[in-house]
């Protein structure tokens, strides 16, 4: 699939997003394209693990703090947009949004979350970063298959 993250564009990835050495992220497209599917792990600024989501259910989800939304699940991936936004309940903050423009393109429109090191990621549709150690703006590349590794 082509994983667009901000305004970088990375081809031939697996929907896997590591951070800081470990994957935190899984994008997958259901077998009939019909919904997007996360799982995600989510720390706090401490980096302890305070919720985990696999395939849009919780493992568990620290005093319910976060909430995952997501498309109504369409006849097909053509007649309505496929997308995805995870917010905290707490603050409001959307934490990971993402859309589908095609079967094989999915975008992270923007993302606001911590790192298992306690590091603010920040998604937005100008750059990708890690606050306090690595900015991706602007890349192309092709990942052949891997996951698409950041920091």
């Amino acid at each position: 699939m082509e994983l667009n993250v901000g305004s970088n564009i990375f081809r031939n990835a697996n929907g896997v997003l590591t951070l800081h050495g470990k994957e935190q992220i899984v994008l997958e497209m259901k077998a009939d394209h019909t919904q997007l599917l996360l799982t995600m792990d989510l720390y706090d600024t401490e980096g302890s693990h305070i919720a985990h989501l696999r395939r849009n259910s919780w493992a568990f989800n620290d005093k319910n703090r976060f909430q995952l939304s997501t498309s109504p699940v369409a006849l097909s991936l053509f007649s309505d947009p496929v997308w995805l936004k995870l917010t905290d309940t707490e603050t409001g903050d959307v934490l990971l949004e993402v859309s589908a423009v095609d079967k094989e393109k999915v975008q992270v429109l923007r993302g606001k979350f911590h790192t298992h090191k306690g590091k603010l990621v920040e998604i937005t549709s100008h750059y990708c970063r890690i606050i306090g150690s690595s900015k991706k703006f602007c890349e192309v590349a092709d990942v052949r298959g891997g996951a698409v590794v950041i920091g």
